[in-house]
């Protein structure tokens, strides 16, 4: 399908985790909304985005920039804390509440709004190989590619985004 605006982007995702996996859905289905022709290719951890049991968490470990809004103002979670054990259960929980409260759309409905804008959604299939999944973990609707349809597809893209 041509985009209407005749403007095409492309992103690489390869992250999988709850904070990581918002950037590239909101992207991509902004841009859709907005005419552009968009193409996904979610490659290592991103590919984990793509199953169809999602249980996405959040971890503090190396986010030193992660603060959570508690008790009428910003905490920030230091390095040390991640490593404590629970913690990563914790701070799953407190994001998964803060998303809920404000009302902003889970993974599952973004991921769904990519299918139904017809976004190209690429699986990195030398990474399904690696991690040992099968096609069938995987949503219905992607293709299975390697890098060099990544690269194709990014050579002729107006906007190129590695998330």
């Amino acid at each position: 399908m041509m985009a209407a605006t005749g403007k095409s982007m492309s992103l690489i995702v390869t992250k999988g985790t709850l904070d990581w996996a918002y950037p590239p859905f909101i992207l991509a289905t902004t841009a859709a909304s907005m005419g552009l022709e968009v193409s996904m290719f979610f490659t290592f951890y991103g590919l984990t985005l793509l199953r169809k049991k999602l249980d996405l968490r959040v971890t503090t470990l190396g986010n030193a920039a992660m603060e959570m809004p508690m008790m009428g103002m910003h905490m920030a979670m230091p390095n040390l804390m991640g490593a404590m054990p629970g913690m990563e259960s914790l701070t799953t929980t407190m994001m998964k509440n803060l998303i809920k409260k404000k009302g902003v759309a889970s993974i599952e409905e973004l991921r769904d709004l990519a299918v139904e804008a017809e976004i190209r959604m690429i699986g990195c299939q030398m990474t399904l190989d690696l991690f040992e999944y099968q096609p069938g973990d995987l949503i219905d609707g992607i293709e299975l590619a390697g890098a060099a349809t990544y690269i194709e597809t990014a050579t002729k893209s107006d906007i190129n985004l590695f998330i």
